[in-house]
């Protein structure tokens, strides 16, 4: 097992890494001072796979476990599902000590820690990240939301967890799409910040695929790490954390115009060849630097190109992007793999001609 941390001062809090860690989390919470009641949050579909594990594990502890399940799908990630969540916990007389377990992938993440930050100003979190893509991202750094409209997570806030559980053995049970999916957000982590990580993917990508251990635990913690050492620096990202949305600019965008019918990590994968065909048309990329991310991106089962949807309501949706400053949408591009900057000045008709496709 590895651990990392996110160096927050008071707040403070570890990412356990690792295999087995379901039958682990009831010592460990009791372990960081829990005891009692506490709430498990998880859709149907994650409580079939390891509701009981984890259920198990907190009753080996003496905890009194509440349920709460919501269907599977992006569309639960509604006011009116955290509406529905707020009634159930106070159904189940939920206190401002009882923690909520959010377990489950991204969804369930920024959901129950939506509601988690919300219910009585805020009861304590704890993640429990079922996939590849909430062990690297979604469960590391607090940000907690829910969709609004067509808008994808439009309502939230800055809400750390007290602890992560990341149990890798989850990830045996993940459909080859929703691996690819991760596997997005961890070829992001390494092409903003870390050209050996980046070198160390393209080697023993096919290993991460066949859910290696070794190597699976090696690129769970080295994303892990560099996505907390960004959220170290800049926490409520008012600077440097903008980079950790590479591609998510154009990626968010075609991720809402399909109605959430694309995964994330497959409009993310878009949005980062747009993001860096983008930066090469600026002159900041060498086209070597495309066409390894191109390459990458193509053998972990990622598209790379702009679907068919209509362009303008992609290019009007990116306008109401949270990073959205006087107007300007910002861009973080690429200058080399390893190094990213954040810019307002791409011209929309730049935009416009890569979304058309032309190189």
């Amino acid at each position: 097992m590895r651990k990392v941390e996110v160096a927050l001062g008071s707040d403070c809090y570890e990412i356990h890494i690792g295999f087995g860690l379901l039958a682990r989390t009831g010592r460990r919470l009791r372990a960081s001072g829990f005891s009692g009641k506490l709430v498990v949050i998880t859709d149907t579909t994650v409580d079939r796979l390891y509701g009981q594990a984890l259920g198990r594990s907190l009753a080996k502890e003496g905890f009194t476990v509440d349920i709460l399940l919501v269907p599977v799908g992006e569309a639960q990630k509604s006011l009116e599902t955290a509406g529905r969540l707020y009634h159930e916990l106070t159904e189940a007389r939920a206190e401002r000590t009882t923690p909520i377990l959010a377990l489950g992938g991204g969804v369930i993440g920024d959901l129950g820690g939506f509601v988690a930050a919300t219910y009585l100003r805020g009861v304590p979190l704890v993640q429990v990240p079922t996939t590849l893509l909430s062990q690297v991202d979604s469960s590391i750094g607090g940000k907690v939301a829910v969709d609004h409209g067509q808008l994808k997570n439009k309502i939230g806030v800055f809400y750390q967890p007290e602890l992560v559980m990341a149990d890798m053995d989850t990830l045996k049970t993940l459909p080859a799409v929703e691996l690819a999916n991760g596997l997005a957000e961890v070829i992001k982590s390494a092409v903003i910040r870390d050209q050996e990580f980046f070198a160390f993917l393209e080697e023993n990508l096919e290993r991460v695929k066949s859910l290696d251990k070794e190597v699976l635990e090696e690129v769970v913690s080295r994303a892990a790490q560099i996505k907390a050492g960004v959220v170290a620096e800049d926490e409520k990202d008012t600077g440097l954390r903008n980079i950790l949305n590479y591609g998510h600019t154009i990626g968010h965008a075609i991720e809402s115009v399909s109605r959430f019918r694309m995964g994330h990590g497959s409009a993310v994968a878009i949005g980062m060849v747009a993001a860096a065909r983008i930066s090469s048309r600026m002159g900041l990329l060498a086209n070597d630097g495309l066409v390894r991310l191109k390459n990458i991106i193509a053998r972990a089962g990622l598209p790379t190109k702009v679907p068919e949807l209509e362009k303008g309501k992609i290019i009007q949706v990116m306008k109401h992007d949270k990073k959205v400053r006087e107007e300007k949408v910002k861009f973080v591009l690429l200058k080399s793999i390893g190094s990213v900057l954040v810019s307002d000045e791409v011209s929309p008709s730049l935009v416009e001609e890569v979304l058309d496709g032309e190189e």
